[in-house]
């Protein structure tokens, strides 16, 4: 029996039969074309290693042997001569395009750091998604311990429809990990956000309250090594000094209020 990659087995199984009451006949539904990995080499494009290396990690994660993309014309600004080594590219179909693009989203983008989906901006109007990824070490098939410099690449999914909307429910459909266009994002950024101002509230309300008990502390501290006669004392003062203040506290109320008679009757 040949072998049917389980995404490729599901499209034909399950998502044609989801997806074909959408149109009037079964073999206008959406389905992939291709993916493509690409990746530039920057100044790194006079360094043979550098561009053996990451040929060899692009066809390690691909499946299928990279090739080595080069300057099609002398580009005087980028320092660049008509021959040149400028990326790293792979084109996958078939079988190989639905293995990869199950790797992709059951295994690799779980690992990326902070994940929280896939944007959907990365459509581009004709039902092409582009994905970039930062940090290549993501891929299962890289060893860590043979990396010598962390590099990104974008990731094209071509389909055969013009439609933004259509492409977007077939990579759906498939189990491509969308954020509604980055709001599940913002919420757990939000989210984060108001747990760390109540942390934040949380420990100065503890500090308040720990330096007021302590101040309480000292204050009885003090009051215990007083003798009765000067307690007594202090507590006469305060009472005074607490009738003063609500004498002239009455007393500017009462000003105030004279003041607004005054007024009124003007």
């Amino acid at each position: 029996m040949a072998y049917i990659p389980r995404l490729k087995e599901k499209y034909n199984s399950e998502i044609v039969n989801k997806l074909k009451a959408n149109y009037k006949s079964v073999m206008q539904v959406p389905k992939l074309v291709k993916i493509s990995l690409n990746q530039g080499v920057g100044n790194e494009s006079t360094d043979k290693k550098f561009i053996d290396t990451a040929q060899q990690e692009m066809s390690a994660i691909a499946g299928q042997k990279a090739l080595i993309t080069k300057s099609r014309k002398d580009i005087s600004n980028f320092n660049l001569r008509k021959g040149m080594p400028v990326g790293i590219m792979v084109t996958l179909r078939g079988n190989k395009m639905y293995e990869f693009l199950d790797r992709l989203i059951s295994a690799t983008l779980p690992r990326v750091r902070d994940f929280k989906g896939v944007p959907k901006k990365g459509f581009d109007g004709r039902g092409n998604y582009t994905l970039g990824i930062k940090e290549h070490i993501v891929f299962q098939e890289i060893d860590l311990d043979k990396i010598n410099k962390i590099t990104g690449m974008d990731i094209t999914i071509v389909t055969d429809t013009n439609s933004d909307e259509e492409a977007f429910d077939l990579l759906k459909e498939f189990g491509m990990p969308f954020s509604d266009n980055g709001s599940a994002r913002k919420e757990a950024e939000e989210a984060e956000q108001k747990k760390q101002e109540a942390i934040k509230r949380e420990a100065e309300e503890a500090a308040r309250a720990e330096a007021a008990e302590e101040e309480e502390k000292k204050e009885a501290d003090r009051r215990a090594a007083l003798s009765q006669e000067d307690r007594d004392k202090e507590d006469a003062e305060a009472k005074a000094n607490e009738d003063t203040d609500s004498e002239e506290n009455k007393n500017d109320n009462n000003e105030e209020s004279a003041k607004a008679d005054d007024s009124e009757n003007k």
